[in-house]
């Protein structure tokens, strides 16, 4: 895809979630007009309470970054958030943009490509499966609570729990053992020779994936999964735990299933690449599940806006200072040299 046509798919793209944002009060039968006076009852108290909640949700993510490219430090970690969360925020299949701005910030930091490489494809893996996760996560608690859930919500937790215990048992089993690996782009290779087409040409660029995967991915993961997975876990409850706060500060009565349930499937929407970020489609998403389970229309759709600022639109002028911090000074302060990747595989 050119340039011209880039921009202009992502310009259609922003223009929709616009649109489906502009669109989310009368999904569930309130005006504009009510959730500005709902927000507007808000004290500086409890934005300022918000505002911490975000903040160290977005520090807890630090760990996550850490954890996968030695040497990081937690402030150069948040930046690189922050810069690559408005990057994806900006345009559908943002991250493959973001990618290339974190290539660039941790270039300039003095990190080596290869690790570079390798902390983008653990956070990847990471990302995937938690919000593959979730929406089973929410099930559970409308379960416990004594809620059972339709059969739409079922199926989707049913899939994604599926498609999260196959990926689990593949990356395991990879990482494991070199046979295992091998194996893998054995039955990568004997699939795309029954295929045609770009599926086939895509497979047949895959052979070796595995084994290049298992090598420099698993040192990193040998040390760092303990940080990986509990800065994962952390930044995930202060996302839910905002999302409480956003229900609570407009008065919105839901019970701590609901919560649960609601912050998983607005996790799981945001995955959806039509607009950037899921924009638009979690929102409406969430505010039509919130009133699903009896919460009032009106503070639904506030504390539905409310989490949406905090988790998509705050983080563009974030991101933005961020990068301009990286421009002005950051990128002049080089990381102290780390062992190489083989040497951590040796290890």
């Amino acid at each position: 895809m050119n340039g011209p046509a880039r921009v202009a798919l992502s310009a259609l793209s922003l223009l929709g979630a616009a649109a489906l944002l502009a669109a989310l009060p009368y999904v569930v039968g309130v005006d504009w007009r009510q959730i500005g006076g709902e927000i507007s009852r808000l004290s500086p108290w409890e934005l300022a309470a918000l505002t911490a909640l975000w903040l160290a949700g977005l520090w807890a993510y630090t760990f996550v970054l850490t954890a996968s490219l030695p040497g990081l430090g937690h402030v150069h970690a948040f930046m690189l958030n922050a810069v690559g969360s408005a990057v994806s925020n900006l345009m559908p299949f943002g991250g493959a943009a973001g990618v290339a701005v974190t290539f660039a910030m941790c270039r300039g930091w003095g990190h080596r490509g290869t690790a570079i490489a390798v902390s983008t494809l653990v956070t990847g893996v990471w990302n995937v499966l938690a919000r593959l996760l979730l929406p089973a996560v929410g099930v559970a608690a409308l379960l416990a609570a004594g809620e059972l859930p339709d059969r739409r919500m079922a199926a989707v937790a049913a899939v994604a729990a599926g498609v999260l215990a196959g990926c689990v048992v593949l990356l395991a089993l990879v990482l494991r053992s070199e046979t295992a690996a091998r194996a893998v782009d054995r039955r990568l290779r004997a699939a795309a020779s029954r295929l045609r087409g770009r599926a086939r040409r895509t497979l047949m660029r895959a052979d070796g994936a595995m084994l290049d995967v298992r090598g420099k991915a698993v040192g990193v993961l040998r040390t760092g999964w303990p940080g990986l997975t509990a800065g994962m876990a952390a930044y995930l409850l202060s996302q839910a735990l905002l999302l409480a706060a956003c229900l609570h500060v407009v008065g919105a009565r839901a019970g701590f299933a609901e919560v649960v349930a609601v912050f998983a499937i607005n996790r799981m929407l945001t995955i959806a690449v039509v607009t950037p970020s899921g924009a638009g489609i979690s929102e409406t998403g969430t505010a039509a599940l919130l009133v699903h389970f009896g919460v009032a229309a009106g503070p639904a759709a506030a504390a539905t806006v409310l989490y949406s600022f905090y988790t998509y639109a705050i983080e563009m002028p974030a991101g933005g200072l961020a990068w301009a911090g990286w421009i002005l000074r950051g990128r002049h302060h080089k990381t102290p040299a780390m062992p190489t990747q083989r040497a951590l595989v040796k290890k």
